[in-house]
């Protein structure tokens, strides 16, 4: 099965034709495109893949198709290769999302390794979305008092503690405590600490502390 699809968008034909045959040399599933319309009427590109664009290009600036794909909720990863950029321009392209920011004529080795570490870098930021999402499902199962017992515990506080500052017994603060790790599905505090931070749990209460 082929790494990954590429898709290219040039509005130099003879671009995208060598860029094609470099690319499915290496194995990737290519889907060359020489205007923004065609490319963006072809639908939403393909997850493990990652779009090789040129900056200059009568239709539409490849820096504005970036802005607006980012918008559109398109995350597909950028590789821009252009031959008329400059330091200002890759780092704003950078800072927008792009994985690279390379000139043309581009060394056919580091043209190969951009596109597949740009197609590595979109897996991990969808899986990372996906274990974001089912994280996100897992905290709206909890009781609002099983939220505020979490962002309790999170912080660093004590059973009796939290207990104290809720006005209940220590006991139910236990209860609750069980169950939220229990719906949370962690086993351990240093489980729920770390699922805690990657969703932004508890910084209230620990800025409290």
């Amino acid at each position: 099965m082929p790494p990954g699809t590429v898709y290219l968008l040039d509005d130099d034909p003879e671009m995208v034709k060598a860029l094609t045959r470099l690319l499915r040399a290496k194995h990737f599933d290519v889907r060359g495109f020489t205007s923004v319309q065609a490319f963006l009427q072809a639908g939403l590109p393909c997850v493990d893949a990652c779009l090789v664009l040129d900056v200059a290009m009568p239709e539409l600036d490849g820096l504005e198709l970036q802005r607006r794909l980012t918008h559109q909720g398109v995350l597909i990863p950028i590789v821009f290769l252009t031959g008329h950029g400059d330091i200002p321009m890759g780092v704003r392209a950078i800072k927008a999302g792009a994985t690279d920011f390379l000139t043309k004529p581009v060394d056919e080795l580091t043209l190969v390794r951009a596109v597949g570490a740009a197609i590595e870098a979109g897996a991990l930021r969808r899986a990372e979305i996906e274990a974001i999402a089912e994280l996100t499902a897992r905290v709206a199962t909890l009781t609002p008092r099983e939220l505020e017992v979490m962002q309790h515990v999170v912080a660093g506080q004590l059973n009796k503690q939290i207990a104290a500052e809720l006005g209940t017994g220590e006991a139910n603060i236990k209860l609750h405590r069980a169950h939220l790790m229990k719906k949370m599905r962690v086993s351990s505090l240093a489980d729920l600490v770390r699922v805690a931070e990657r969703l932004g749990v508890g910084r209230s209460a620990a800025r409290q502390q």
